[in-house]
């Protein structure tokens, strides 16, 4: 493996960084609530009376950014490594994660962390573990 140092982009990943935070930070204090992806998403499949306009409102800024960002600054060139199965299984598996979990990598990895939770410490480090571990089988074990 190796790292492609023309592609390391450490002002706009703190710059991303940061606008996460800042929006994270105004969800909480303004609204309340935890910007955690599956728990937004997840009310919307459940909708309660007057919950609904703000997760909606989320999510499509969740779309509509890189749309934004791809007329700006052009079309980001992307590369997967996999094939649509496993793409699906993995995400499947990370739903299932997502449930067992009671929260996501945003949830738990950026909300929860920020607010010093020893859940979302413990979430955080178990999701992380697995990743770790996941992509040591595959490219050292099986060879994928």
């Amino acid at each position: 493996m190796t790292i492609d140092w023309n592609a390391f982009t450490p002002a706009s990943a703190l710059a991303g960084g940061a606008l996460i935070g800042v929006a994270a930070a105004l969800l909480v204090l303004l609204n309340g609530r935890i910007a955690g992806i599956s728990g937004i998403v997840g009310g919307l499949l459940a909708p309660v009376r007057g919950d609904t306009a703000w997760r909606m409102a989320f999510v499509a800024g969740l779309l509509v950014a890189p749309a934004v960002h791809g007329l700006a600054a052009g079309r980001l060139q992307t590369h997967i490594d996999s094939s649509y199965g496993a793409l699906a299984l993995a995400g499947l598996l990370v739903g299932i994660g997502t449930r067992y979990g009671a929260g996501c990598t945003s949830g738990h990895g950026v909300c929860g962390l920020s607010r010093l939770s020893p859940r979302s410490l413990v979430a955080t480090l178990c999701f992380m573990g697995a990743g770790f571990a996941t992509v040591f089988v595959l490219r050292h074990l099986i060879g994928a």
